[in-house]
């Protein structure tokens, strides 16, 4: 089939079908396809500017009773190894982050039912009214069990939360939302209707984010075609996803199959994202999954922004950048403008070349 009429459509603001984003998702001619999502991009985007954020992620928890069969980060509810932050412990990390100029925090954990909704909401306050910090917490998996233990209606726990200082959701979880590769990756997470119907209440909260897809196991290009159509509806009734990230699954178990994604699959997904997404506005690559090379391709295939800094990661192996001056020389050298945002999308709050912080190796 010749692609061409469908890129051409899609680039003047068409809506693809998912049968169409198959129908790329298996073609060779992937140069074209690159090209089409990057022309999509310049559409939509100032085509010399590149955004970025900085952001450190407080893993609260590692107690989790979900039992992905891709993740090696949790620990049984009853381990003696693993752990629950402090709130002193979160504040500690905090401060260092605010030491390294960044006001961003990304608080997520495992699904711990141990744990009461005062713990969430206390530290929730304490970061807001002791740091100031924005924040960005909680999976739809997290979410979904803290109503279910209290008893509370979703949009009840989500003022509550917002209330205590929550100003995001991350659309982490989603993986890839078809039925069938629910059962490969995580028979006890969410059903993509029920996440997509979380994010939703998220959205209408007034809590917007972002959403993803994790591929490279044993997809097919009709799972991740259904995947994007299932955001892309809930995009068009909520409305509150801000960007897309493209992520590949790396190696972390025995029980779960990964294979290798080259360079031209990664960026042919990232450009039928740009391409079929036509309601979200931003896609980020990510240089901490993809490496610094292959996400400078990906500013040419469809993305706008790079997701980073990101300051501490403990579930993923990380290639990402490690201070703000990086991120804006990777920027620069991709041929690019940067312009640093909020991880809401918030441009102007940051002055352009302030002096770099001192960075100090953060807590573990």
């Amino acid at each position: 089939m010749k692609i061409q009429p469908l890129l051409d459509h899609a680039v003047s603001g068409g809506r693809l079908d998912p049968a169409d984003a198959a129908v790329l998702l298996r073609s060779e001619d992937w140069t074209s396809i690159v090209a089409a999502g990057h022309a999509r991009r310049n559409r939509l985007h100032d085509p010399e500017v590149v955004s970025y954020t900085a952001y450190r992620v407080i893993n609260y928890t590692n107690f989790c009773d979900i039992d992905c069969t891709f993740c090696s980060f949790k620990d049984e509810i009853e381990s003696d190894r693993g752990y629950t932050l402090s709130r002193e412990q979160v504040a500690a990390k905090t401060e260092e982050a605010l030491a390294l100029g960044v006001d961003q925090i990304f608080f997520q954990g495992g699904v711990n039912p141990k744990l009461p909704l005062e713990y969430y909401t206390d530290t929730l306050r304490m970061l807001r009214d002791q740091y100031g910090v924005a924040l960005r917490a909680f999976s739809p998996i997290e979410l979904y069990r803290l109503a279910e233990k209290t008893g509370m209606p979703l949009p009840a726990l989500l003022e509550e939360l917002k209330a205590a200082g929550l100003g995001s959701v991350p659309g982490a979880g989603a993986e890839i939302l078809t039925e069938r590769m629910r059962a490969v990756l995580s028979p006890k997470k969410l059903s993509g209707e029920e996440w997509c119907a979380v994010m939703g209440e998220c959205h209408k909260a007034g809590l917007p984010g972002s959403c993803n897809i994790v591929f490279g196991s044993t997809e097919t290009p009709e799972d991740i075609a259904e995947h994007l159509r299932l955001l892309r509806d809930q995009q068009d009734k909520t409305g509150g996803f801000l960007s897309f990230i493209p992520w590949i699954f790396q190696a972390q178990t025995k029980r779960f199959p990964i294979r290798h994604v080259t360079g031209r699959e990664y960026l042919r997904l990232l450009a039928v994202s740009r391409l079929f997404l036509d309601n979200i506005p931003h896609v980020e690559v990510s240089i901490m999954v993809m490496g610094r090379e292959l996400a400078e391709l990906g500013l040419t295939a469809g993305a706008d922004d790079i997701n980073s800094i990101v300051i501490e990661e403990n579930v993923l192996k990380s290639s990402g950048l490690k201070t703000l001056r990086a991120a804006e020389r990777f920027i620069r050298d991709a041929g690019f403008r940067p312009a640093r945002r909020t991880m809401n999308y918030e441009f102007g709050k940051y002055p352009e070349n302030a002096p770099e912080p001192v960075i100090a190796a953060p807590s573990r």
